[in-house]
């Protein structure tokens, strides 16, 4: 359809402009809001160019072909006595939109890239010795945040770091955020002591984290007690949710952080496990190596 602005822009073409306005005046949508609106003839000359707009965007939207704002659709509105255009998100635009948010709640360091994609759903319950743990991560999800964390432990490969990915994504479709952190990776990334100072001082604020991993890191003193200390403390006083995945119990955990290469460190460890202990509840993860095959 051609612009009414052209039509009118060109006043020796009366003939074509008169029609231009008879073809708008005569859509039924546009006869409906004027008399939905007691539009005057006044008001109905100065609407001349928003209905023009309107049955152009609405003919391309409906034909499938792009529109002014892609992924919108034209709402014809009354602003004030005067005809006016807005737009509004599609279902789908909607749609996707909020799946867009939804990957941006789960923040994946040192991770697989699809783990973003791990559904709650995905979860398999085919071992009892497995109920448990999932029960107690799905009343963290249902209750959240009051309960605390989990400390997940077993064997490599059972699904303890999947788990945790599938927990992130549930909370992120209820806009909850979590950062899934590969703990041993943090660490040997991030070797400067400023970064990883700078780093421990963002991760300890995150809404929900998941410490994947923890034991498997090279055992330093300095990391134990101004890293991993620091940013567990900080959670604890601020009642933040925190989880854990381990190849080893909460006490086996405890005696690795104590053996440095400055010897055993019993009380050191002690006092960052004290923590551990305060944020999260131990849950063994059983069942057969899910990475082979």
């Amino acid at each position: 359809m051609e612009s009414i602005a052209d039509a009118m822009a060109n006043r020796l073409d009366v003939k074509k402009y008169q029609e231009l306005t008879a073809k708008i005046l005569d859509n039924p949508e546009i006869k409906t809001f004027i008399l939905d609106n007691a539009f005057e003839p006044t008001q109905v000359n100065k609407s001349l160019s928003k209905f023009n707009e309107y049955l152009k965007e609405k003919a391309k939207f409906v034909a499938g072909e792009p529109t002014k704002i892609a992924g919108y659709e034209p709402i014809l509105f009354n602003n004030e006595g005067f005809a006016d255009v807005t737009y509004r998100a599609t279902a789908e635009t909607l749609a996707k939109e909020a799946e867009i948010s939804k990957k941006r709640r789960v923040k994946l360091i040192g991770m697989p890239r699809d783990f973003a994609d791990i559904n709650w759903d995905d979860v398999l319950l085919d071992d009892a010795n497995r109920v448990a743990a999932y029960q107690a991560v799905a009343e963290f999800i249902a209750d959240y945040p009051n309960q605390n964390g989990v400390y997940l432990y077993g064997k490599f490969g059972v699904g303890k770091s999947f788990m945790m990915a599938a927990m992130a994504n549930k909370l992120a479709e209820k806009g909850i955020s979590t950062s899934l952190i590969h703990y041993p990776s943090f660490i040997s990334d991030n070797t400067g002591f400023d970064e990883l100072k700078w780093q421990a001082n963002e991760i300890k604020k995150v809404q929900v984290l998941v410490l994947d991993d923890i034991g498997a890191e090279s055992n330093n003193d300095w990391i134990r007690d101004n890293i991993l200390q620091v940013i567990l403390q900080y959670r604890m006083q601020e009642n933040l949710p925190t989880f854990f995945t381990s190849n080893l119990t909460m006490d086996e955990l405890e005696m690795r952080l104590a053996m440095t290469k400055k010897g055993d460190e019993t009380w050191p460890a002690k006092r960052v496990m004290e923590r551990v202990r305060k944020l999260s509840r131990e849950f063994r993860l059983e069942g057969e190596n899910r990475r082979n095959g």
